[in-house]
């Protein structure tokens, strides 16, 4: 990038300043300071978390990333406060249930065909949590399968879709009350499986406390735990191995 910046100055056909501007890591906002490197070493543009800025702060904030990136992502954003932001980002969709507020350049909405991410979703009240898992990893260009209200109450449920879940690439767990569906999933996968607490649940749930010890303490192989109602966390972590999965199957196809 450093090399081609600097022809392009040689040439006449970037001035010092645009040259300066394409460098520059992160663009100070005041009250922000917006990562433009951030796609550069971690392979995605900076993820904006919505909940606690005011709709004005995160107008700026993606105008910014906008004007670098091919795509931005704003979670944890209530409908009201993507509503305000819309009338001025119109191209900008909200999705009701993830609670997350995205924009996609036409040519960067192509969706990775090879193989697919599993999101697993105890009950029905964990579908906002599982959805911000969905929702991010398809995003992030990644192809998903949704397979919803197969909590261990009704084992025959999940069952029924295990020859999905074990073609998975990797399987995203969202689960309250006990927490005990990855355990399950975990048991009979041969791939990641990324657990995900919701703070469903009675009181002793003590707000996802108990779901989340209860996949610490697994002792199915494979799994890894996130925090509490963190649907992000577990879609960006399940894009990362989906596409190292990827990458080493395009590997193995050009050893020979």
């Amino acid at each position: 990038m450093l090399e081609d910046i600097l022809r392009q100055v040689q040439k006449g056909t970037l001035s010092i300043a645009e040259a300066k501007d394409q460098l520059a890591t992160f663009e100070n906002l005041g009250f922000a300071k917006v990562d433009h490197h951030r796609k550069k070493r971690q392979g995605f543009p900076e993820v904006v978390y919505g909940e606690g800025k005011t709709a004005e702060q995160i107008i700026s904030i993606i105008q910014a990333l906008r004007a670098r990136n091919n795509q931005v992502m704003v979670t944890r954003i209530s409908k009201e406060k993507a509503a305000t932001v819309q009338l001025e980002c119109p191209e900008f969709i909200y999705h009701d249930v993830a609670q997350i507020l995205f924009w996609k350049k036409q040519e960067d909405t192509k969706v990775n065909s090879n193989g697919y991410i599993a999101i697993i979703a105890a009950g029905t009240s964990d579908l906002r949590v599982a959805e911000e898992a969905a929702v991010t990893a398809e995003i992030l260009g990644s192809n998903v399968h949704r397979i919803y209200d197969v909590g261990v109450a009704g084992i025959h449920r999940l069952l029924n879709h295990a020859e999905e879940i074990q073609n998975a690439t990797v399987s995203v767990v969202v689960a309250g009350m006990e927490g005990a569906l990855p355990s399950v999933v975990g048991g009979l996968v041969s791939h990641p499986v990324i657990a995900v607490p919701t703070s469903v649940g009675y009181g002793a749930n003590f707000n996802g406390l108990s779901a989340l010890l209860t996949m610490l303490n697994s002792c199915a192989s494979g799994i890894s735990v996130v925090n509490i109602d963190n649907g992000f966390g577990g879609g960006y972590n399940a894009v990362l191995i989906h596409q190292l999965a990827i990458k080493g199957e395009r590997n193995e196809d050009t050893l020979f």
